[in-house]
């Protein structure tokens, strides 16, 4: 099960659920090259710095915070930091985790992002610095639940979260106004079916939904929610994979069902968030899941043929809930940072209550009391109202050492049965052989 410690009991909107925790690893790419321990380069060289000087931050190209965003508070930071400078490298998320893990050893990088999935692994080999010491009492009590425990494992903080998000489902409202579909009905997945089914039939779009399906954790995001919406579990309480059983398998078999039924793109098994964007702004798909910043690109009429006609939703009910994956990220210290006084004033900067609402649009903020800020509301009105309620049910993949390898294997067999290569339950119970035998190693 998860290492994230248990914490005071909170509101609805800010208790995230612990129900089908992800608790499966394995380490990957560069990781599984490296020892267990050290590999951050943090020893001599490594240090809290003078606090000011040069310092280099490592982000990622897609969802979130866009390159413009970073680059426009990297220059606000700097405006009001003038003795310290940042240069900023983004990479695809798919290369980030390597990406960090083989720039450690060199202490490349002060500032690194990092996912909700990877402070187990990071934090254990030292890769990225524990800052426990660094965190003010404060923040636990005004940050959202969800948010506080990203960066956390073993009772240490690894970071500090800094994009708390989950998937909506996004609709094309013209669509279902030219089908006949009430929008009321998109509260269960049943009712995206056949509301799915109304859309094709009507002639509106060849592909009604559309997903980030490709083989990447993008995958195991759409899984997870899907997973939890139908009474699954990852593991079960004696720590064993369970997803080869009930709801795990309802899940995919509903998944491929929508692509045997004609009802989802094919090429979701090859596509990203990014694609999913695309295709959805174009206006060749009226249903996807996708994070918070699709939101205000779709409506963007310069990035879309779709502005104005998008609504977004929670997640939609399955016969357990309706949960929301927890994909929020945190900004870490590089273990191996020479700058780490420097790095950790531009984390703060970067975290604060008045950036992340003035970026609210993109990703909404990790503090409790801007949810009830009317600029905030006001930057994203659509998406605020809806993330009150799906920020209290979230899917927590845990903080585990070795989460990365079994995630692959796990991607692997959810494709196969995608693609029609195996049914279901046989995929998944590949998978779950698999992952029992990387557990117990």
């Amino acid at each position: 099960m998860s290492q994230i410690p248990a914490r005071p009991e909170r509101s609805p909107l800010l208790t995230p659920s612990r129900r089908g925790f992800l608790a499966l690893g394995g380490a990957a790419g560069m990781a599984g090259l490296l020892s267990a321990c050290g590999i951050g380069g943090s020893g001599p060289e490594s240090g809290a710095g003078s606090g000011k000087g040069n310092i280099r931050a490592l982000f990622m190209k897609q969802a979130g915070y866009s390159e413009e965003n970073i680059n426009e508070m990297i220059s606000s930071f700097q405006a009001a930091n003038k003795d310290i400078t940042v240069t900023a490298d983004f990479v695809s998320y798919e290369a980030l985790h390597d990406k960090i893990v083989a720039a450690a050893p060199a202490g490349t990088y002060d500032v690194v992002l990092i996912d909700v999935i990877w402070p187990a692994e990071f934090g254990s080999k030292n890769i990225v610095a524990d800052v426990t010491d660094r965190w003010p009492d404060s923040w636990k009590q005004d940050m959202l639940g969800g948010a506080v425990a990203t960066p956390q494992y073993d009772d240490k903080f690894y970071g500090v979260p800094w994009i708390l998000d989950t998937k909506y489902l996004f609709a094309n409202t013209a669509h279902l106004e030219q089908a006949k579909v009430d929008p009321a009905s998109l509260g269960s997945w049943d009712g995206v079916v056949e509301a799915a089914k109304e859309l094709k039939s009507a002639g509106v779009v060849e592909y009604p939904l559309v997903w980030s399906w490709q083989q990447a954790e993008a995958l195991i995001c759409d899984y997870a929610q899907l997973l939890g919406a139908f009474g699954g579990t990852f593991l079960d309480d004696s720590g064993q994979p369970a997803f080869n059983q009930g709801g795990g398998v309802a899940a995919l078999e509903f998944m491929r069902q929508t692509i045997v039924d004609g009802l989802s793109n094919p090429a979701s098994t090859q596509s990203l968030e990014e694609d999913v964007r695309r295709v959805f702004s174009s206006g060749q798909a009226s249903l996807a899941l996708n994070w918070t910043y699709m939101y205000g690109l779709a409506n963007d009429a310069a990035e879309s043929q779709i502005a104005g006609d998008v609504e977004v939703f929670r997640t939609p009910a399955g016969p357990d809930g309706q949960p929301g994956v927890n994909g929020s990220m945190g900004l870490a210290l590089a273990a191996g940072s020479k700058n780490q006084d420097a790095g950790w004033t531009f984390i703060e900067y970067l975290t604060s209550k008045s950036v992340q609402e003035k970026y609210a649009l993109s990703s909404l903020p990790v503090w409790q009391a801007s949810y009830d800020d009317p600029q905030v509301v006001k930057t994203n009105p659509a998406v605020v109202p809806v993330a009150k309620q799906q920020l209290g049910d979230l899917i927590l993949r845990p903080q585990v050492e070795t989460y990365n390898a079994v995630s692959q294997a796990l991607q692997a067999e959810l494709q196969s049965a995608l693609l029609g290569d195996k049914d279901p339950q046989q995929a998944l119970d590949d998978a779950a052989s698999k992952a029992s035998s990387l557990l117990d190693g």
